[in-house]
């Protein structure tokens, strides 16, 4: 595999330096990156006490977040963010997306619509009263959020939405009745009339030819899908780069931005491999150890330069930064329990900052002021005396 960057990742813009309305010609300029325009993500769940001012000992946790990850997916679920109907946790959301934000992170809500996590109380209401409780839900934190989250995860795993049989929900009937592409087309009208320039994806474990089925009857209803979600959590062991690459070309064909979401490596003992769903696998004491932290890294390093040189895929969400709290209590954070880093995240946080990171450099104008902003492709600033300019090389 080689480390060179990949030519699409790269860019150059002609910026014009200019003071009060005057082109400053040879002058010298600093120009620093500041952003990635690809997504490096990560969920921001475990930071909420934090951006509420309720976990004050959590600083270290936030800082090693901040310098690695520049998109944080946010809890929208809706059983936990409004456990008591009429009642939703909407102050404490909308704090953490400002921290978040004040900090020049990009943001996403997860998710508007899932039958996993639907709140027990709309449950034995009649099927149209469940689809108008969904719509409101969805234009509420669409319209409450605009500005702040205008990137949503739609409708989450709507393949199997419909046939869902691993607990009663209020809406595997209404995904039953409407179909998951329908799920997501009536779902997708409510946030469009709550906020026309919201951006939706859809977002599947599935990423079988079912999947690639829904998203088509997805586009054929005319619902304009902003980003295809690619789930990789891998608690039984890295998949390889050749799948990687399969599932990317085959959604590739749909010319919508893909974006690997809910990824994991684990740091300790895999998952055993019979186990179908992985909610199924419980184990209270699953510890990472320093040969499972030596391979997650290496992983890492493998997973993430395969998709950054793949053209289609636009980000990776990393679905946890500490072991403290992780999903089924596996050992996939990045930090240990102890608030150390793994090898994994200087891994990284040197791909993200370093090796895929434009150096600052010193340039001097031309006799019309411009400048010539050429590097990795995202936000730069462009200062002189007295001028501050921030543009996005792509």
């Amino acid at each position: 595999m080689t480390n060179a960057l990949p030519a699409h990742r790269l860019g150059s813009r002609v910026v014009e330096v200019a003071a009060q309305g005057r082109p400053l010609a040879d002058v010298e300029v600093t120009v620093e990156q500041t952003r990635h325009a690809f997504g490096f993500g990560n969920i921001g769940f475990e930071l909420l006490d934090y951006a509420n001012g309720l976990a004050p000992d959590d600083e270290g946790l936030a800082r090693l977040w901040l310098d690695a990850f520049d998109l944080a997916i946010l809890p929208f679920y809706w059983a936990d963010f409004e456990p008591v109907d009429g009642a939703p946790r909407t102050s404490r959301l909308r704090a953490a997306a400002e921290w978040f934000a004040g900090n020049g992170v990009r943001l996403k809500g997860h998710p508007l619509v899932w039958h996993t996590l639907a709140p027990s109380w709309l449950m034995g209401r009649p099927l149209d009263e469940v689809a108008a409780r969904v719509a409101a839900r969805v234009r509420r934190e669409v319209s409450g959020f605009a500005g702040l989250i205008d990137t949503w995860d739609l409708v989450n795993e709507a393949v199997i939405a419909p046939v869902f049989d691993n607990g009663d929900n209020a809406i595997t009937p209404l995904a039953a009745d409407l179909g998951g592409a329908g799920l997501i087309r009536f779902a997708a009208d409510a946030a469009r009339a709550a906020n026309p320039g919201v951006a939706l994806h859809v977002n599947d474990f599935d990423l079988s030819e079912r999947y690639e089925e829904l998203v088509e009857r997805v586009l054929d209803l005319g619902v304009p899908v902003a980003g295809i979600g690619l789930q990789t959590h891998m608690h039984q062991g890295y998949r390889g780069e050749e799948r990687a690459l399969e599932a990317a070309d085959r959604f590739a064909r749909f010319g919508i931005p893909l974006h690997f979401t809910e990824t994991t490596l684990l740091s300790g003992d895999l998952m055993p491999a019979d186990v179908v769903d992985l909610n199924d696998y419980v184990r209270d004491d699953w510890p990472s150890t320093p040969e499972g932290e030596a391979r997650q890294a290496d992983e890492l390093e493998r997973h993430y330069r395969t998709l950054f040189g793949h053209p289609a895929v636009v980000s990776i969400t990393y679905w946890g930064l500490a072991d403290r709290g992780a999903w089924l209590n596996a050992p996939a954070g990045l930090v240990r329990l102890d608030g150390t880093p793994k090898p994994g995240y200087a891994v990284l946080r040197d791909l993200i900052r370093r090796e895929w990171w434009t150096p600052p450099t010193t340039l001097r104008t031309d006799a019309g002021g411009r400048v010539t902003v050429s590097g990795v492709k995202g936000r730069y600033r462009v200062t002189a005396p007295g001028v501050a300019i921030d543009v996005d090389v792509d």
